[in-house]
């Protein structure tokens, strides 16, 4: 399996890309740098708990919404 982190990145990814925005402007969205969405997308980081909220809620998603399928 997967490490959660590659798995939490995919599932960013996907919703992103669902939104139909760039890595940069939804890194804008989030108030969050690019070059960290796209290691986040990349399995590269472990996202802080606040940072977590702040994806969901650009989402338009719950935490629990945005781990469903993690």
């Amino acid at each position: 399996m997967d490490d959660i982190r590659i798995r939490f990145g995919k599932a960013v990814h996907q919703k992103r890309t669902k939104l139909g925005v760039s890595q940069e402007a939804f890194a804008d969205m989030c108030q969050l740098d690019r070059t960290y969405i796209g290691g986040i997308e990349r399995g590269e980081r472990n996202v802080a708990l606040v940072n977590i909220e702040k994806i969901a809620k650009t989402l338009r998603l719950t935490i629990a919404e945005q781990f469903r399928g993690v």
